[in-house]
């Protein structure tokens, strides 16, 4: 019997985006409540650069005898569901896999994964922008709800990286629990941030209630906390200490289908940006991954099988 073959972008020795290969493995069948996505669009995050630059195997965390898989992010149409899955061959979905220890990832032209990480795309959006929703969305939720409501009067939030992808959704879903907004971006941007209804800032200033950090800036973010506050970021790898009483949590994304789809539908109706910046041939993810590296990229680049 043939046996049907899938190409995915891995690295063996990562070196950055030129130790990005192609290779072709068997198509795997999925398990009980699993579905086999064939991936329409995956996009390229900056988790990713990460991974192949071997970011995460300095830190012991990626122990791959043979190669690395590479992409978190993914939207495609299921094309072979295990038994109890409850998703019918042909469905539309996206979702994000999650972890670094793994031989594979999205950055391919099939994918298995449990189904409850997943959630089916709304019929207004196409699957190329779906595919930038998932991982920063899933993330600005979790980060959000680490925020928990604006406590009394002290409900001012600054959010770093505004004009980013996790950023641009803390902006958004932050107002649901009675934060006054500010995002902080380059000049350029400020169109943007304000049209998310955010307040907008260049500079980080002090005294901010709280600080979501999803540009990542982490002491810089932290000084701008008043005394008392709250600050959240997104580096778990590189968790601040306590200091001024500030409470200091990180953010891991972890897959949640349910949140995803409510996500997923406030993206349907312009509630959330999907903002693609490229689309590349999944073949040439190397150079997707050096536009990415080189900055300046407002959306994802999106790789397509």
């Amino acid at each position: 019997m043939h046996q049907t073959m899938s190409r995915r972008a891995v690295v063996r020795v990562p070196a950055g985006p030129a130790s990005i290969e192609t290779v072709e493995v068997p198509v795997a069948e999925p398990g009980p409540a699993e579905i086999r996505v064939k991936i329409a669009a995956a996009a390229v995050n900056p988790v990713d650069l990460g991974v192949a630059g071997g970011v995460f195997h300095r830190l012991g965390m990626v122990h791959q005898p043979d190669h690395t898989g590479l992409g978190w992010d993914f939207a495609g149409t299921v094309d072979a569901a295990g038994a109890d899955a409850g998703l019918e061959v042909g469905a539309r979905v996206a979702g994000f896999v999650d972890g670094f220890d793994r031989d594979h990832g999205s950055h391919a032209e099939h994918l298995v994964v449990p189904v409850a990480n997943v959630a089916v795309v709304p019929d207004p959006t196409d699957l190329v922008e779906a595919a930038t929703v998932p991982l920063n969305a899933t993330a600005a939720a979790q980060l959000v709800d680490l925020l928990g409501e604006a406590p009394g009067a002290a409900r001012r939030l600054l959010v770093t990286g505004a004009a980013g992808a996790v950023g641009a959704y803390v902006a958004v879903l932050a107002r649901d629990r009675g934060w006054q907004v500010t995002g902080m971006a380059r000049a350029a941007d400020e169109p943007f941030v304000r049209g998310l209804g955010a307040d907008f800032t260049t500079e980080p200033g002090e005294g901010w209630d709280a600080v979501a950090d999803a540009g990542a800036l982490q002491e810089d973010a932290l000084k701008a906390v008043r005394d008392g506050g709250r600050f959240i970021g997104v580096q778990p790898a590189a968790r601040l200490p306590e200091m001024r009483g500030i409470t200091v949590d990180v953010v891991f994304a972890r897959p949640d289908g349910a949140l995803l789809a409510g996500l997923l539908a406030r993206v349907a109706t312009g509630e959330l940006p999907a903002r693609v910046h490229a689309v590349t041939p999944l073949d040439e993810a190397a150079a997707a991954y050096r536009a990415m590296a080189e900055g300046g990229v407002r959306g994802r680049i999106v790789l397509v099988p």
